[in-house]
């Protein structure tokens, strides 16, 4: 991959999607190189041709595939899961204790381990009134790869060892011997969608809180800024965005209140 091969899809995947890979070189021609040469490829130029001109989508789903890394787990920072519980639920719970309305969304879903922990919480917070609130949960990802692992919500068994072994009985049923799949009940309460974070938010209710957590790693300062913003608008007044652990926004130019570190929240009003 020539320096100016990478510098036109560095420009293209940061242009439409804010993700900026321009100090991943290595890894980004460790990752297509065998894709190129199992598709007949002759070089990067032919490639980035034909991700530009295919109408279908295909090629360059399969590059955000490719590139977009989906490392996560069960109850994964946990403290984001007890401040959810102890802090963010409650606030809800009382908010809209007329509406029995609660609105989370999960921007950057994966294969489905956080939304789905989310949604365990929320039941778990939830007690016997939980089918008694509209608690689904939006959860959105760019890749439909990981979304199509998402939906159908198999997972190994050393996968979900990390949840409670109470929660475990209750919210997956056994396969066989090495595969779990999440019930229905909290299936029927997460909702997957692809998304770009980069397009308008299409919301028509605001959300009470929103996890974002370690995707803005790959974008730029001036991304950063303007999708913390966008998230600004859409919160309910008093809600709350959950970045990653490592993560971090700049302060003085969003109207988010610094709540603890990686947690934030908009002025009640």
């Amino acid at each position: 991959m020539t320096d100016a091969e990478f510098n036109r899809l560095v420009v293209f995947l940061e242009s439409r999607y804010g993700i900026n890979l321009a100090s991943k070189k290595v890894i980004v021609q460790g990752r297509l190189d065998n894709y190129l040469a199992r598709n007949g490829y002759a070089n990067y130029g032919e490639y980035l041709n034909a991700v530009e001109k295919d109408r279908s989508g295909h090629e360059l789903q399969n590059m955000l595939n490719i590139l977009t890394t989906n490392h996560t787990y069960f109850w994964r920072e946990p403290d984001h899961f007890i401040f959810l519980r102890d802090v963010i639920l409650p606030w809800i719970a009382k908010k809209e204790r007329h509406t029995h309305d609660i609105r989370i969304w999960s921007g950057a879903s994966s294969s489905g381990e956080e939304p789905y922990t989310i949604a365990m919480v929320v039941k778990d917070f939830l007690g016997l009134e939980y089918g008694k609130w509209d608690a689904t949960l939006l959860a959105t990802d760019l890749s439909s790869e990981v979304l199509r692992f998402a939906v159908k919500g198999v997972y190994l068994k050393e996968k979900i060892q990390v949840l409670p072994p109470a929660w475990q009985r209750a919210n997956f049923k056994q396969i066989d011997e090495y595969n779990f799949e999440v019930k229905d009940d909290i299936k029927k309460n997460v909702m997957f969608r692809k998304f770009n974070l980069m397009d308008p938010f299409p919301f028509r209710n605001r959300m009470h809180c929103v996890f974002l957590r370690n995707v803005m790693i790959y974008f730029s300062d001036e991304t950063k800024r303007n999708l913390v913003n966008k998230i600004y608008d859409i919160l309910e007044p008093g809600g709350y965005l959950i970045i990653g652990n490592t993560e971090n926004i700049d302060k003085e130019a969003t109207q988010l209140e610094y709540v603890r570190p990686s947690i934030f929240r908009k002025v009640q009003g």
